[in-house]
């Protein structure tokens, strides 16, 4: 758990703001979405100017979080605008659901020259220890159990909008509540939030009954490419550009899509390979634990938790889903011998 040291750290730094610039990491999931929508809230009814920054779009089933959608970084705001102070000169930055650099491409740059306090709110082991403040917890099942942990230290009121947003965080970083990582914290936290407005059965339907066509295509393609090794223990799909180019769909549309695999009963471990513009492959990988995915990403320049975890591959396919089969195969060897 976080310190009770570290949270008044962190209400000291917001106490002393007055302008706050709030982003996450690239790709937003639900649980980086949350918290940007629930701090967002938060920071506004303390009458403090918040200004969210997003870095890449964010998939339209976590657009109902905001009222209005952030801008994004390279399409809205540049990165001389961002330099510039003419988008925000804020006194304080926050950055959820990640400590890497890596996570925080052109941004990083912003970072690195802006004479600005950050505060950090993260639950992965990876870190670059890019804080002032940091409120860090690698057990935690989502940064959003950390942010909630902390408006309560605070005493910040809690309304349906922020209970909602915080319930998403929760929901979906534990796969709405099937992943390994969900214990009586999640189910008690959650609790709180349904009793403080949270809807459960609305934000299910949001998050996982609202396709477009073109994601339920790309979803198709994506089934079509399925390969199964080490009789049956390990499951590979991959999604070219032209995949998206027939689909319709975007590459925020394969948010989760690597999950589906794992509906097989033999799998114990997943990968995704989608192709970037760059011509390299974002390598998405799960584990059911005997396999630890996080080192594997860790090694190839990446990072995420022991199940779940991501990395780029400078290789053609063939040769990135070899480099991933190798690596599987030595864990599982590791795993079985003990």
């Amino acid at each position: 758990m976080v310190s009770s040291e570290d949270f008044q750290k962190a209400v000291e730094l917001i106490d002393k703001s007055e302008t706050i610039l709030i982003t996450a990491h690239i790709r937003l999931d639900g649980d980086a979405s949350g918290c940007m929508a629930a701090m967002d809230d938060v920071f506004t009814a303390l009458g403090k100017k918040v200004k969210l920054l997003l870095l890449s779009p964010i998939p339209e089933w976590y657009r109902f979080l905001f009222t209005e959608l952030p801008p994004i970084l390279g399409d809205d705001v540049s990165l001389e605008q961002l330099q510039q102070g003419q988008f925000a000169d804020p006194d304080l930055v926050i950055i959820v659901d990640t400590n890497s650099y890596s996570q925080l491409p052109e941004f990083e740059k912003y970072l690195k020259q802006a004479d600005k306090p950050v505060l950090i709110i993260d639950h992965h082991a990876t870190a670059d220890g890019l804080g002032d403040v940091e409120l860090t917890e690698k057990d935690a099942a989502a940064a959003g159990l950390i942010v909630y942990d902390f408006i309560k230290y605070a005493k910040w009121p809690i309304t349906e909008k922020i209970a909602e947003a915080l319930f998403v965080a929760a929901a979906t970083d534990t796969g709405w509540f099937q992943f390994n990582n969900t214990d009586s914290r999640v189910f008690n936290s959650c609790a709180e939030l349904i009793n403080a407005g949270a809807n459960p059965a609305q934000i299910y339907y949001n998050l996982y009954q609202n396709y477009s066509h073109q994601r339920f295509k790309l979803k198709a393609a994506m089934f079509n490419t399925l390969e199964l090794h080490l009789d049956g223990r390990f499951a590979t799909q991959h999604i070219l550009l032209s995949d998206f180019a027939q689909s319709g769909a975007e590459h925020k549309d394969t948010e989760n899509l690597i999950d589906e695999c794992r509906r097989i009963r033999t799998v114990e471990a997943a990968a995704l390979f989608v192709e970037s513009e760059d011509g390299r492959f974002r390598c998405s990988l799960r584990s059911r634990g005997a396999v630890n995915v996080g080192k594997i990403a860790q090694k190839f320049g990446g990072g995420g938790h022991k199940m779940a975890a991501g990395l780029f591959l400078s290789h053609p396919l063939e040769k990135a889903k070899q480099l991933i089969l190798t690596e599987i195969t030595q864990q599982f060897e590791k795993s079985d011998s003990k």
